[in-house]
């Protein structure tokens, strides 16, 4: 059964000889758009500067998204800890500890 939610897109990364095709929510769009930019843009910086190396582009362009997926992901680990932390001394101050 075909989910009516999603669309399909297809999106062209790197030298990539054919596209890939996504089905996707239409409200995801805009950010897949950003990401095929970001890579082919980062994609192209690096091949200029490293030549025909294209794997060794191509490792990376994969190695920069994932330290930066893992930088993001650490600062949202940061703050949801504070956060929790912050709701607990809350609690404590208004006196709704369990």
């Amino acid at each position: 059964m075909a989910d009516n939610n999603k669309v399909k897109i297809w999106i062209q990364l790197a030298d990539a000889e054919n596209p890939i095709a996504l089905s996707i929510k239409p409200d995801e769009e805009e950010n897949y758009r950003k990401a095929e930019e970001l890579v082919n843009t980062l994609w192209s910086k690096w091949m200029n500067r490293f030549g025909e190396k294209s794997d060794d582009v191509l490792a990376r362009v994969a190695f920069q998204f994932a330290r930066l997926y893992l930088e993001a992901y650490g600062e949202n680990r940061q703050v949801n800890d504070f956060l929790t932390d912050l709701d607990k001394q809350l609690d404590t101050l208004l006196g709704r500890e369990d």
